[in-house]
């Protein structure tokens, strides 16, 4: 009976006659970057810094890696959580607001006891949710972690 009414459901979708719309974001919940050319790439690649979505600040994925002549990837780290940081701050949050990270290290074993060491001086106690996955490469092809980020917007 329950599969009948599935393949029901399923046919009354593919015929149309029954439809879900997800309701439309508010433009002003969608954080671009205030740098043009890093807008433009952002724009012609269709993602944005943030999105808001109630009291939920979604971040995409910001990568660190080390620039031209450093050796050392803490530079590339700090880097990468300052950006964090201030698009969390032009979101009305800040790194206390944090609920959960997510990282993708392309040597999780290698990279984890400096990148903690830099996320440590953001993140203080009680801390968020923190998933780190092991990745064979990053879409920056010098990045070596890339850092996903939600926050709360705090309470007024």
């Amino acid at each position: 009976m329950q599969s009948m009414r599935i393949a029901g459901m399923a046919a009354t979708v593919a015929a149309g006659l029954w439809s879900v719309s997800a309701p439309a974001r508010d433009p002003g919940a969608v954080l671009m970057p205030e740098n043009a050319e890093a807008r433009a790439f952002q724009e012609a690649v269709g993602y944005a810094n943030a999105v808001i979505a109630g009291d939920t600040i979604y971040l995409s994925g910001v990568v660190a890696g080390p620039a031209p002549g450093e050796s050392d990837l803490a530079p590339g780290y700090e880097r990468a959580f300052k950006h964090i940081a201030a698009t969390l701050a032009r979101a009305g949050a800040s790194w206390d607001d944090v609920v959960d990270i997510t990282t993708f290290h392309t040597d999780l074993a290698a990279h984890i006891e400096g990148f903690a060491a830099v996320k440590n001086r953001y993140v203080k106690a009680p801390f968020p949710a923190w998933t780190a996955i092991g990745v064979s490469r990053l879409y920056e092809p010098t990045a070596v972690v890339e850092i996903k980020v939600v926050a709360r917007k705090p309470a007024k």
